[in-house]
């Protein structure tokens, strides 16, 4: 039988290997001989890094417990980090602000500068007040240099550059997001924490700015770390951040997974951050044509501020857009100070409106959205523009377009280049009638003329990424100029790899994920990546619609 001391040992040996397995059934035989401070830490840890929130929460409170009364010094670690996950994961700023303050109570006594500045980020992170917040992450930062303390000094400087973003600074801001992600990848902090927190505080900020470049840059950094620890985006807030840029960036497979994670852990969580993750599988649903799958995610949130640029956009895909039109007009007002949902409810009101035949209406929504977009300098928001201005003003449709196309291509956003695509070829075909240019008996477009050539790119773009609605649209538009243009619809089983073709063969036979991974020998989460991918590759909504697939390709009866 294994002593105490050395179930702790071996679980602080998993801990640090990654092995969170081995780690939490290593802290739970401790926990389950008798609670300890030391153990219920652990433990939490080991549940946070394997996704059960709940229960690390649970065991960490438990932990902070035993540790006030016997080390007031781990009392205020765990206080700091409640208070910076009820925050990350939970939406919830009154506890959040319970825990910063019960870890400033703790700190005060102590006199360790190193404590004191961790509970001022625990304050800065809960302060609604952005210049209060700079100074408390500004004198984190002090302390953390004068006592060389390189996680300390890495978290601080991520606050302080997602402070100055608040503030308005966006340029300064991120260059301290950079150098703090940098250096906790580099290896200077000495926690696993350190990555996490300054991946995930990069990611919220990014998102909040458009800045989805960056954040596809920066991932592509951690696939080292991903490899070997998991995920670093674990809380619900950050999780779903990360599958609203996988969506943006046409990373549709992996979405999937990142926002069913995130709807996940957000059922813990407050109705807002609920909302938020809905919102962003939402906007999937209507990237992928899905409209009314769109509508009824959305059910029961309508009142969330990140949920109505997404309820507008789906009035829109369902042809309403006198609907569209008297819901944003309602909901603008709430947008102040929000530029990103203000631009997209503006973007879809100005569509509405050309939808319904209002130019001058769309016009000028176009000008606010170009004006909205240099206030906040934000390339996103100047594309959104110049796309419904190229719409509403055909003698400069083709200029403004082309300038659109190439900002959504430069942020790397596939689904809206591939529309602005299609924008174009329809701008240019007006252009090649104006000039009386060949054209077929029929009276269409020669397929070769440039407005083709834009029209079959979005066509492929839409057919990679799964866009149905819109692949069928812009294959009926190349029917419609005399051009072949043939959907490849729902692929086949050729397009999937043997491991996806061995998890398909199992869902056929109607097994659980659990199952699955038993039977297969891997991880619930690893099936469930399986799952989203090849339901994505096969064009197939759900698991029901995937096994009546294989019964019926693989000949089962």
């Amino acid at each position: 039988m294994v002593e105490a001391g050395g179930l702790l040992v071996a679980g602080g040996v998993a801990l640090a290997a990654g092995d969170w397995v081995a780690a939490r059934d290593a802290f739970g035989e401790l926990v389950g001989r008798g609670e300890t401070a030391e153990g219920l830490a652990g433990l939490g840890t080991a549940h946070w890094w394997l996704g059960d929130i709940r229960e690390a929460f649970t065991c960490w409170e438990r932990a902070y417990a035993e540790f006030s009364r016997t080390d007031p010094a781990e009392a205020v670690q765990l206080a700091v980090g409640l208070s910076l996950l009820y925050v990350a994961n939970a939406g919830n700023l009154a506890v959040a602000r319970g825990w910063a303050a019960r870890a400033v109570r703790f700190a005060e006594p102590l006199d360790v500068p190193v404590l004191t500045a961790w509970a001022l980020l625990a304050k800065a992170d809960t302060d609604d007040d952005s210049a209060r917040a700079a100074l408390a992450a500004e004198e984190a930062h002090r302390i953390a240099l004068e006592t060389k303390d390189h996680d300390l000094e890495l978290c601080a400087l991520s606050m302080r550059g997602s402070v100055l973003i608040d503030l308005g600074r966006v340029d300064a801001g991120t260059a301290l997001l950079d150098e703090a992600l940098a250096g906790a990848l580099g290896g200077e902090g000495s926690s696993l924490d350190t990555v996490v927190f300054t991946s995930c505080l990069l990611m919220r900020c990014c998102v909040r700015g458009a800045d989805f470049s960056r954040v596809v840059q920066w991932t592509r950094s951690l696939d080292g770390f991903i490899a070997r620890y998991g995920c670093p985006y674990l809380n619900a807030v950050c999780r779903a951040s990360y599958g609203a840029v996988l969506v943006s960036t046409g990373d549709w497979t992996r979405a999937e997974v990142e926002l069913a994670a995130a709807a996940e852990l957000a059922k813990e969580s407050l109705p807002a951050v609920q909302a938020e993750a809905a919102a962003y599988l939402a906007d999937l649903r209507l990237g992928q044509g899905r409209v009314r799958e769109a509508r009824q995610l959305l059910e029961g949130y309508e009142d969330h501020l990140a949920v109505r640029p997404v309820l507008a956009a789906a009035y829109l895909a369902g042809e309403e857009p006198a609907t569209a039109v008297s819901y944003v007009r309602r909901q603008l007002d709430t947008t102040a100070g929000r530029h990103l949902e203000e631009a997209r409810l503006r973007e879809v009101l100005g569509e509405a409106c050309l939808a319904t035949g209002d130019r001058e209406a769309a016009v000028i929504e176009g000008r606010r959205l170009a004006a909205l977009g240099e206030s906040a300098g934000s390339v996103l928001i100047t594309a959104r523009s110049e796309r419904l201005l190229g719409r509403a003003l055909p003698d400069e449709a083709v200029g403004l377009l082309t300038s659109a196309q190439a900002r959504f291509s430069r942020l790397e956003m596939p689904l809206e280049s591939a529309r602005t695509r299609m924008a174009l070829a329809t701008a240019l075909a007006g252009e090649q009638q104006d000039r009386a240019e060949p054209v077929t008996e029929a009276g269409q477009l020669r397929p070769s003329g440039p407005a083709v050539a834009e029209a079959r790119m979005a066509l492929a773009i839409f057919e990679d990424l799964g866009a149905a609605r819109d692949a069928d649209a812009a294959a009926a538009w190349l029917r419609s100029a005399g051009a072949a243009a043939a959907r490849i619809g729902p692929r086949g089983l050729g397009v999937l790899t043997k491991r996806e073709r061995d998890v398909l063969d199992l869902l056929a036979e109607g097994l659980p994920n659990p199952e699955i991974a038993a039977r297969l020998y891997i991880s619930r989460r690893t099936v469930e990546h399986h799952v989203a991918s090849l339901l994505s590759k096969l064009g197939l909504r759900n698991r029901t619609e995937a096994a009546a697939f294989a019964m019926q390709e693989l000949g089962r009866e």
